[in-house]
């Protein structure tokens, strides 16, 4: 049984802490972990999530494989999925289950004053 979804090409994914309840009642570990989702291009979303759902009911992990930056492959268990229509196939979003030192924060800020002149600063994002 595959045990794995594997990004065979492009960039690293990108992910987002979630603060949202209901993905927080999925991290039951004796660790603290993060929980984030990262949201990824595909031709088959629905047997992507399908094959998530298989490995649930059989009850086995599922591991979101990918490459890092610096070239390292890295796998992080997938704990909820699914998809969405996109122009060029689907849009697979995966939340994941990651650990402190797997998680790199980039810091910034929104300006609440509305400053025209500020067009080329950068929108907060945590990842």
């Amino acid at each position: 049984m595959d045990d794995k979804i594997t990004i065979i090409e492009g960039p690293p994914p990108t992910f987002e802490l979630v603060t949202e309840g209901w993905v927080l009642g999925l991290s039951e570990s004796p660790n603290l972990v993060n929980m984030v989702v990262t949201r990824v291009r595909t031709f088959n979303g629905p047997g992507l999530v399908e094959r998530c759902h298989k490995a649930w009911r059989n009850q086995h992990a599922i591991h979101l494989e990918y490459r890092t930056s610096d070239g390292l492959n890295h796998e992080a268990p997938i704990v909820a999925a699914r998809y969405t229509d996109a122009e060029d196939g689907h849009l697979l979003i995966l939340w994941l289950r990651l650990s402190d030192e797997e998680v790199e924060l980039e810091l910034g800020y929104e300006d609440d004053l509305g400053d025209e002149n500020d067009d080329d600063l950068d929108s907060p994002d945590l990842y």
